[in-house]
């Protein structure tokens, strides 16, 4: 299965506040809102939707494309990427843009508040899907992750037009984007990604039900944090999956971006719907334990005893066979 991975790739500038950012908030003075989070640490890693979602399909053994636009400065994390199994030659260079920057600050709830610079991502506009199949032979999904919005809607239309499987990830930019605009990127996807909020809004922007969102694309993909992953279609029942027990949450930076892998990893692998999200879970753990979106190392044996602590013996030997870390 040949996945190309469309969306940001980001250096991120990750700072921890050690309060919490609802005692700043005064209820009756939203509309003034002046503050500054005087923060205890700063971490500065690598990042990026489609470049987490790249790596981790990339520790798992396989060998993604990935598919953006950065600067000039993208040749250290370009090396980066490349050992670790993701093909980056379709990745646009902007002549006059930096990379992407994104910076988030997490307080002692978990509560994030984020700003991100697009810069070189603003460019991604200008590349064919086309293309990017025509050099690696053909392309079996290409994931629409997060990215410059005029991206996302001609990067869809082209899937569709030319009958290639996309996965429909709108996410953060469900903020950005106007109603008709995420209608297109929804209609026709083989799989749409959203966290419990996102769907929300996704529906607000829409205006439709969830039925009718059923009714547009082949599986609907819902995150829900600790409660775990719900998995629907409008010819199946609902598939609910538990997440994987963390012992000491870390950064909830990136996730969703590593239960995309995870899942997506799966379906490569022919697992199924029920074990896909049972990897992306378990992926996803193990990403809430570290600092950084890239900074953790997959050992085969402590992810199988991870996966059949949640999900029993049968589970973690069926996921294991097909492990190459």
């Amino acid at each position: 299965m040949r996945i190309a991975v469309t969306g940001s790739i980001a250096t991120d500038h990750l700072m921890v506040f050690p309060g919490t950012f609802s005692e700043q908030f005064v209820t009756d003075q939203l509309d003034k809102v002046s503050l500054s989070f005087l923060v205890d640490q700063l971490d500065i890693r690598r990042g990026g939707v489609a470049a987490n979602i790249s790596f981790g399909l990339g520790s798992l053994g396989m060998n993604p494309v990935l598919v953006g636009a950065v600067g000039k400065d993208f040749a250290d994390y370009r090396s980066w990427l490349e050992r670790h199994g993701v093909d980056t030659r379709s990745v646009h260079v902007s002549e006059t843009k930096h990379t992407s920057r994104f910076l988030c600050t997490t307080d002692r709830a978990q509560a994030q508040i984020a700003t991100f610079y697009a810069g070189a991502m603003e460019e991604a506009r200008d590349i064919e899907i086309q293309a990017v199949a025509d050099r690696v032979g053909a392309l079996d999904l290409v994931i629409v992750a997060p990215n410059d919005p005029v991206a996302m809607v001609r990067h869809t239309e082209e899937c569709r037009a030319r009958g290639i499987p996309f996965a429909a990830d709108p996410s953060q930019q469900l903020a950005r984007m106007e109603g008709p605009d995420v209608r297109i990127l929804v209609e026709g996807a083989a799989y749409l990604f959203t966290n419990e909020y996102e769907t929300s809004l996704l529906l607000k922007a829409t205006g439709w039900s969830e039925a009718e969102v059923l009714d547009r694309v082949g599986y609907w993909v819902k995150t829900f944090g600790p409660d775990g992953v719900r998995v629907e279609s409008k010819d199946t029942e609902p598939l609910a999956v538990p997440a994987v027990k963390v012992d000491d949450e870390v950064d909830p930076t990136g996730v969703g971006d590593a239960f995309r892998a995870g899942f997506l990893w799966g379906l490569h692998a022919q697992l199924g719907l029920e074990r896909s999200a049972q990897v992306g879970c378990t992926l996803a753990a193990i990403v809430l334990e570290s600092v950084g979106t890239q900074e953790y190392t997959l050992d085969r044996a402590d992810f199988s005893k991870r996966v059949a602590t949640t999900y029993g013996n049968d589970a973690a030997a069926e996921i294991e066979s097909k492990l190459r870390v």
